[in-house]
């Protein structure tokens, strides 16, 4: 699923698969951190198995991982957004903090930062 897409689908829940240093930068308005390197199914009991559900990471990566997980766990309509927060933010998407809207986006690293061409690159 492409972020135009994943933002178009009504009553989505958007689980964010970085971790809790790149959620606190900024993450999608409503995403719940579910992290990648400690990733729990225990969270999510109270979520509906066909609820919804799309996974982000910065690129896609992290999210596919997930998204394999929580298919396998059961969930049937879980979709990895392709390009991840990088290519939601260059397609002029907003994020959040807790402070509410922020051009601030985890670069993850230098290396994976130079695809994200928008927002404000934090290390």
């Amino acid at each position: 699923m492409l972020p135009r897409e994943a933002e178009k689908t009504p009553h989505v829940l958007f689980l964010d698969a970085r971790e809790d240093k790149e959620y606190k930068v900024s993450h999608l308005t409503g995403a719940l951190p579910v992290g990648y390197d400690h990733f729990s199914l225990e969270g999510l009991q109270d979520i509906p198995k066909d609820t919804p559900v799309v996974v982000y990471c910065s690129v896609g990566y992290r999210s596919e991982k997930v998204t394999e997980k929580l298919l396998a766990a059961g969930y049937t309509n879980v979709r990895n957004m392709v390009g991840g927060i990088f290519e939601w933010v260059n397609e002029g998407k907003p994020v959040v903090n807790d402070k509410g809207p922020t051009q601030q986006v985890h670069a993850y690293n230098k290396k994976w930062g130079v695809w994200l061409q928008k927002g404000e690159k934090v290390y």
